[in-house]
């Protein structure tokens, strides 16, 4: 990519594409092109078209995606399934209609199956069944990717595709009801003390292993990929690194600086057993993560700390 070319961030108001943004903005590229989902809705085939047609971006980060925890996923099926599914479609087949020189699909290591050997490597996608709660959203994300690899076989697009870990970061999302499990637990434990709260009470048995990679990490890595990753299927961006979700809520608890205790509610799902990616490719493409786990949820908690949450 060159400093003046034209690169859409699609989703650039998310914790992703957010990122995207800062990162691109501090590396000097100066032509990009975002625009809000009131200004332009990804599931309307027709107005994306009109905007590719209008816009003809030379790049496209395309990291819109309706996203969301465990619980929203298993509550919004049908939604997390249909809208992803059209975002991808129309931006994938514009971008291929608008001849965009490359794109980049960020997708989910929720695509692999349940049981998958651990660490998660990128061959083990489609080989056994997926974790039921938030399936919908894992087959929208399967068939991103392989809309990618069909359009670089059949049109000779050079589309690729990245499956990060769990993530966190600037711009997160902290509504209790459709969360991820970091800023959850953040949120909890930073109300919890300003409430003087005795307990934080965790979903599930606590003992569930999880990877979590600061957002800034990913966008540099989706940023070096684009320059320097070429091939059809996709690569794992994480860091190679899992904490239990107790370990999490308790190196949260000591961050906040929380004295109450931890309970666990073991009549909720613990969902997937373990998602650690094997980042072996990545490394050897000569990008690793930077950042640590503790020095992320610093930085984060540093900018939400004063947060009113009601």
């Amino acid at each position: 990519m060159e400093l003046t070319d034209k690169i859409f961030i699609a989703g650039h108001r998310g914790m992703v594409g957010s990122a995207l943004v800062r990162n691109l903005q501090s590396k000097g590229f100066t032509n990009l092109i975002t625009r809000t989902s009131a200004e332009l809705d990804l599931r309307d085939k027709f107005a994306v078209n009109e905007f590719f047609q209008k816009e003809k971006p030379l790049y496209v980060f395309l990291a819109a995606a309706k996203v969301g925890g465990i619980n929203a996923n298993n509550i919004y099926r049908a939604e997390f399934i249909y809208d992803n599914l059209m975002i991808e479609a129309n931006v994938i087949h514009a971008a291929y209609k608008n001849d965009v020189k490359k794109l980049l699909f960020l997708g989910s290591s929720c695509i692999y199956p349940k049981m998958a050997p651990q660490p998660l490597k990128e061959d083990s996608l489609l080989t056994g069944l997926l974790e039921p709660s938030n399936e919908p959203y894992a087959i929208a994300k399967i068939a991103g990717i392989k809309l990618c690899d069909a359009y670089r076989a059949q049109y000779g697009c050079n589309f690729i595709s990245v499956m990060p870990s769990n993530l966190y970061g600037i711009n997160d999302n902290y509504n209790l009801e459709n969360s991820h499990v970091l800023p959850a637990l953040l949120r909890k434990i930073i109300t919890a003390k300003k409430n003087n709260d005795p307990t934080v009470t965790i979903w599930g048995t606590g003992s569930p292993r999880r990877e979590f990679l600061y957002v800034d990490d990913l966008a540099d890595a989706c940023i070096y990929l684009m320059q320097n990753y070429n091939e059809a299927g996709f690569i794992n961006i994480g860091t190679g690194r899992d904490v239990t979700i107790m370990e999490l809520a308790n190196l949260i608890k000591k961050i906040v600086d929380y004295n109450g205790i931890i309970e666990t509610d073991i009549t909720k799902p613990d969902g997937t057993p373990r998602k650690l990616l094997d980042v072996t490719k990545l490394k050897n493409l000569g990008w690793q993560a930077s950042v640590p786990l503790e020095k992320g949820i610093k930085m984060v908690y540093e900018d939400v700390k004063n947060n009113n949450w009601e």
